[in-house]
Order: C-alpha cells, then structure tokens, then sequence
C-alpha cells in the first residue's frame, strides 16, 4: 500500500495504554498503520517526530463560537487558534436567546442558519452542543439527536430567575423563555432520557449543567458590594462555591429521578468538585462525569489582581485560589475528573473594562489546552501523558459521541494528531496565539510542553507557530454511531 504520509521517529502517547515508539502511516485522511518501523519509500510524505511525542489531537468540548462575535468570524478566528494547542475538533455550545443570534424559535429553522454560518468557516473539525431555552424546542429532541446530529444538551441552571450581572437585565430578557427553570429542567431531562435509553446500545445522549445557583448568586452580590471589594476577588466572592454545591446536588436529584445521563461542567472549587463526587457515590449507578477547565487548574483570582491582569480574568464560574486548584488537581490524579477543557469563548479587551459587573465573562484558552496540561500536570504534578490524552481527547471524545473516529490513535481513526515537544518552554504571549482575542489572563504563565504540529484527517493544519492548510474543517454528526 502506497501511504499519503508517515510520521516517524516519535513516541506516540496512546490514551488508556501509555507510550511506545512505534511509526504511524496515514492514508485518505485515516490511519492506516501502527508499526515499529515503516518504509519510508512507502508513502509521499515523512514528518519527522524525532525527540517527540505524538498524541491524539485534543477534542476541545467546552467552546463558545460566536457568543460576543459574528458567528462566521468567530469560527475562523477562534477554531485557528484551537490548532495552537493541539486541538482537532471544537465542540461548541449554541441556544437562543441574548448573545449567539440574538433570537429564538424552533431550532428546525435556527440550527439549519448555525450550520450555513459554519460552513467553510472552521479550521478544525466541529460539532455543536444545543441548549433548548424555550418549552417548544422541548418537542425537538428527537429531531436534533437523529436527524440533525446533536448528541449532547445544555441547561444553565444560573439563568432561572437571574437578573444578571446585578443590572436590569432579567433572565426572561436573556434567555426569550418564561418558564426556564427546574420545571424546564425536569422536562428536559425526561426527554433526552427517553432518547438516551432508546440509543444506549449505541450511543451516549447527555445533557451537559452549568452549576450555580442563582438565588444565592443574587444575596452574595449584595453582600460583596456592601464590603466594597473590588476585582476578581469579589467576584468570586459574589458568586462563592457553595452556589456550586447546591446546584451540583439539585441537578443530580433530578437525574436520578428521570435516568438522564449528565456532565456536570467546568468545577471549580473543591467544594463544586468534592460535590461532584459526592453524587457519584451516592448514585453509584448513574452516569455522571465531572469536566473542569484549564483556567480553573492553573490561575489565582489573588494573583491576578496583583498583577494588574485583573478584569481580564472574569468568568463563570469565577477563577478561584491556590486551594481549590490543587484540589482539583488532586482530582486529576486519583481518577475523579473526567475532562479538562478551555472553556474557549472569544471576549476583547474593550468588555473588561466595565467594572466588575459589568465587564462580560470568558476569555480563550483552546491555544493552550495541551500546554498547560503538560507543564502543570506532567513536568509539575507527574501526570502521566497518557492520563493527560484521556483527559483532553479520548474521555470528550467518548463522553460526546465521537469515539472512536476521534480522540483515539488506531487503525481507522481519523487521523487527528499532535505532536509535542516537552522541552519547548517559553511564556504565554496572546500575539502567538493566533486567536482575534487581544489578551489573555495567561499572559507571561511559563509553560513547558507545546505542540510543534497538529494533524487532522492527515493534514497539517499548523506547523511551528504557522497556519498551513485552508479552512477544512467538517461538521461531525453526533453521535457518529447513529450518523456513519
């Protein structure tokens, strides 16, 4: 067999096995062989991995395409800088409501404009996670898991009854839903359950919470401006980990009582993670899984304020301390925390410059998922690199339906790849990062371990801090099982 390439020389990183220098040959976009030691003459071309390692391409499954941009824009820009950081596939979230397109109604008409907006517009593969605000889109869970190829679900459980950001906007304003509250939340998940039992044989169908309570959030913001804190420290004070904990174990009573299966995203603190846990245990029998983010692994809201970075650094849930870091480290490492994420949602300067309640939440970070992976777990914390690959490929992969086309290196796969040179250290800088983004709340973070190229379906898409390839990138139905 004649091979399109071959990628030599290195020590590649199998997820749930460990390392083995072996070869790895590519054909149709496919990997097509695993051996010790292929011919060169039997393929095109040779990348060359020598003194690195290769590991399956990140599937980044916490994203925000177009939430503060234009939706084609966004994409481009922001699945450009995902390639950065040894990222193949994007899944992003969608719903209706302020922000994204600005309107609502059925998604039969909505996500069909989502997808037109996507198309040639992304660098790396993609696929969307959908969020039904309103109790029509309730009836269309059905249609979007087998027809529109949506496999994952959201509900924001901060949203019901939130006047956000302590202004005058109402959440019925934002989210254009009356009745987007635990009852919506029930409704849901009673829907996707019966999806979820109806596929089980072949597919995960779940439905992803973003975990704070916002009846809480509203007496801590009082409270906060009473004392007169200022920055990331009061926000993080405005809206505390116990507003993590209770909502943690609602969402979780619920999902025992309906069967549905949940992803309980982006923990925090240890009190979000340790709860987490918590409703493992007490539900032995249920299917949880417990992501956190890169940001929430490795920054301080103290430290950040001392160094000027400041407003820069405001999401939801807030950045916490050293405390709640290593907490979640420790996580990491015994086995507790499914998926690590970036969270990636594109935020200029100009909306952090509001003051504290003011200036919008998120900021990107796809560009550095595998790299703050392997300078805070593996050179810090002796992670091992095939735990890291479980974590940012093989675990999103399989908890979204993308395995085993994605986040896997075996004959068949795609051939997602990156490659990664452990002893690349430098600082974080936002203008190598490729992103429209102009900062990062990382910026100046010392980071050993980045990918040199990252490969998808055979091609390299970046190459030593440069774009190589045109706009490829293929909306992934999900689950594939259902769609293949």
């Amino acid at each position: 067999m004649k091979f399109d390439s071959i990628i030599k020389n290195g020590t590649v990183v199998f997820p749930f096995h460990g390392e083995v220098k072996c070869e790895i040959a590519i054909k149709d976009g496919k990997i097509a062989s695993i051996s010790d030691s292929i011919d060169s003459n039997q393929a095109d071309e040779i990348v060359d991995a020598s003194g690195k390692y290769v590991f399956p391409a990140a599937v980044d499954s916490h994203y925000h395409v177009g939430i503060y941009r234009p939706h084609s824009e966004d994409a481009e820009s922001e699945s450009r800088t995902a390639l950065v950081g040894g990222v193949g596939t994007v899944i992003s979230y969608f719903r209706t409501g302020h922000h994204y397109l600005n309107k609502t109604g059925l998604y039969k008409d909505i996500f069909p404009e989502v997808l037109e907006l996507s198309k040639g517009h992304f660098y790396t593969d993609y696929a969307y996670h959908i969020a039904p605000m309103a109790t029509p889109q309730l009836d269309e869970i059905d249609w979007l898991v087998e027809n529109a190829g949506v496999g994952s679900f959201k509900f924001y459980m901060f949203y019901k009854a939130l006047t956000l950001s302590a202004d005058s906007t109402k959440g019925s304003d934002y989210t254009m839903a009356e009745n987007y509250d635990l009852g919506h939340l029930f409704e849901l998940m009673t829907r996707i359950s019966t999806m979820a039992e109806k596929h089980k044989d072949k597919a995960r169908i779940s439905l992803s919470l973003h975990c704070e309570n916002p009846e809480l959030i509203r007496v801590f913001i009082e409270r906060v401006k009473q004392k007169g804190l200022t920055g990331l420290k009061a926000y993080s004070e405005a809206r505390p980990p116990l507003t993590e904990k209770l909502s943690v174990h609602e969402a979780a009573i619920l999902a025992d009582a309906t069967g549905c299966p949940i992803n309980l995203l982006h923990l925090s603190s240890r009190d979000a993670l340790q709860a987490g846990i918590d409703v493992r245990r007490t539900y032995p029998n249920h299917d949880i899984k417990l992501e956190t983010t890169l940001h929430h692994l490795a920054l301080d809201h103290e430290e950040l304020d001392k160094s000027g970075i400041g407003l820069k650094g405001k999401v939801n849930p807030p950045i916490r301390t050293r405390e709640h870091s290593e907490f979640l480290w420790e996580g990491i490492k015994r086995g507790h925390v499914d998926t690590v994420v970036s969270d990636h949602a594109c935020c200029g300067e100009e909306n952090k410059q509001n003051g504290v309640w003011e200036s919008l939440p998120g900021f990107g970070g796809s560009s550095i998922l595998y790299p703050i992976l392997l300078s805070e777990g593996a050179h810090k914390r002796n992670v091992s690199l095939s735990r890291i690959a479980e974590l940012v490929s093989a675990n999103p992969a399989r908890n979204f339906g993308l395995f085993p086309r994605k986040g896997c290196i075996s004959i068949g796969a795609d051939a997602d790849l990156t490659i990664v040179d452990m002893n690349l250290e430098k600082p974080i800088r936002a203008e190598e990062l490729l992103s429209a983004q102009d900062h990062t709340p990382f910026e100046g973070f010392m980071t050993k371990g980045w990918s040199t190229q990252t490969i998808i379906r055979g091609k390299v898409m970046f190459d030593n801090g440069k774009v190589t390839e045109e706009k490829s990138g293929e909306f992934i139905k999900r689950p594939t099982t259902l769609h293949e």
